[in-house]
């Protein structure tokens, strides 16, 4: 083997070197840019006397958030997804009628937002005890959702099911 072989397979070496990292790099870019939009949806149950109290939906992440399903449960039977008509058959059954806004699929839940999906103007604990208990123990939601890129199903919950 002459100086000139060995040059070559160097060169080609040092070529497929340079490719793979290039590769590993652009691959670690992309994983990057996904997570820098990635939406994180909460769920919250603020419950203050003398204010507006229910169940907020709050996105605190860095990306807007694609709904892709929604699930609502009264005590612990499935009602539907978090649409108008199965909202309106929960709320009929309660002692008074909250607020409440609803989320059909797809939707994108921009960063930043934050707005009740259930609530009661003026909440009192003596007066409100029963919507207390609906938001802290007898209702459950599930909100499964994507970034723009899609395909990584994240779900946030209301009071997870206990085991069984």
């Amino acid at each position: 083997m002459d100086a000139n072989n060995v040059t070559a397979i160097c060169a080609t070496l040092i070529a497929l070197l340079s490719l793979a990292v290039s590769f590993l790099e652009a691959r670690a870019v992309r994983q990057h840019n996904r997570h820098a939009v990635r939406p994180l949806l909460e769920l919250w149950t603020p419950r203050r006397h003398g204010d507006r109290t229910g169940i907020q939906l709050i996105n605190q992440g860095l990306g807007p958030a694609i709904i892709t399903r929604t699930i609502l449960k009264l005590d612990g039977q499935v009602l539907g997804g978090w649409d108008q008509p199965t909202v309106d058959q929960m709320r009929a059954s309660l002692p008074a009628r909250p607020g409440a806004m609803t989320v059909r699929p797809p939707r994108a839940i921009p960063v930043g937002f934050h707005s009740f999906l259930l609530s009661l103007d003026d909440f009192d604990r003596e007066q409100h005890a029963w919507f207390a208990d609906l938001i802290k123990r007898r209702i459950q939601i599930e909100i499964h959702y994507e970034s723009l890129y899609g395909g990584e199903n994240f779900k946030t919950t209301l009071h997870v099911d206990p085991p069984a």
